[in-house]
């Protein structure tokens, strides 16, 4: 091989690197994952996930369990395995649908939805359920032996799968809340104990919304984002307020459609010092809206709190050091 071979195979593999070095969405290749959910724990971000296993072929949902992955530099991501899946509860049938997880006093606990199966205590329908951990990648056990919601707590909407995709919230006075819907969104404290209720439900309807809340709080303003069915496929869409209780004012959209998916769904954490939103798209090979796989951007607010419309990216975000 003469010198100038060696030059340019030199830059090939250095395009090579490059490419692979930022080249990050999706952050996860081996398995199809969706309905990312972060929280950040002894200065690591745990990612909580769905799970598609759809077939090409398959026309719906299969989704046999939940998974944790972990990372110190939001780049590199550690697959800890599927801790738990709705054969973790007795009273559950179905699939594993979105879910969140929070820490408190040291425990996590794990707020999942699924569907229940029609016994004494529900006619059947999505149902919301808890697990409860000493660590954030498990064992999870359930926390209560029953579904935290059920079906018949609900009666405003008509179909069954309305209690689904909870976010879990707790304020700085320590209150803890609890969201959720599928066609209105609704609310209701949790007690300190995080596996109880304290109060009535409420429901309310944010402007286009559909599905898929996800509350915070930043500065002085609250945040309510979700995914939203003014068009079809599924955009990201807030509402801001001064109470985690509202009234919530609409923003507007924060995140269109994505490639190849006609949901989406956001997952929103802060890590040293940056603000990155998390979603799901159907980019892999063989993906689609049944075979979804998460992928992360930057998340820039405006000097009044307003968020910036997200950006998407195959190149994701760079290595936190």
């Amino acid at each position: 091989m003469n010198y100038k071979n060696i030059k340019i195979s030199l830059l090939f593999i250095s395009l090579l690197a490059y490419g692979s070095s930022f080249a990050q969405n999706p952050i996860i290749t081996d398995i199809f994952t969706a309905d990312p959910a972060p929280i950040v724990y002894n200065e690591t971000v745990y990612l909580y996930t769905s799970h598609d296993t759809a077939t090409v072929a398959d026309t719906n949902y299969k989704m046999p369990d939940w998974y944790v992955f972990s990372s110190k530099d939001m780049v590199n991501w550690t697959n800890h395995g599927s801790p738990l899946s709705p054969k973790s509860f007795s009273w559950a049938t179905g699939d594993a649908y979105a879910a969140q997880c929070i820490e408190r006093n040291g425990k996590f606990y794990w707020y999942v939805s699924t569907f229940h199966k029609k016994d004494e205590n529900s006619n059947g329908g999505a149902a919301i359920g808890v697990a409860v951990s000493d660590s954030p990648t498990g064992p999870f056990k359930d926390a209560i032996g029953k579904a935290l919601i059920v079906n018949e707590m609900t009666t405003e909407l008509k179909h069954g799968w309305d209690d689904i995709d909870p976010t879990v919230f707790i304020d700085d006075d320590g209150q803890a809340y609890l969201y959720w819907g599928n066609g209105s969104c609704r609310m209701v404290k949790l007690k300190e104990n995080m596996i109880e209720l304290e109060g009535e439900i409420t429901n309310f309807k944010p402007k286009n919304y559909i599905e898929g809340p996800w509350v915070y709080k930043r500065k002085d303003l609250y945040y309510l984002v979700y995914a939203s069915v003014g068009t079809k496929p599924e955009m990201i869409e807030y509402c801001t307020a001064t109470s985690p209780e509202g009234p919530w004012e609409y923003r507007g959209i924060i995140q269109e459609n994505v490639p190849n998916s006609f949901t989406t769904h956001p997952g929103i954490v802060d890590f040293k010092g940056k603000s990155y939103f998390m979603y799901h798209n159907g980019t892999l090979p063989t993906g689609g809206s049944y075979r979804r796989s998460i992928c992360i951007d930057y998340m820039y607010y405006n000097e009044d709190g307003t968020i910036q419309k997200i950006v998407q990216t195959k190149e994701g975000v760079k290595p936190v050091k």
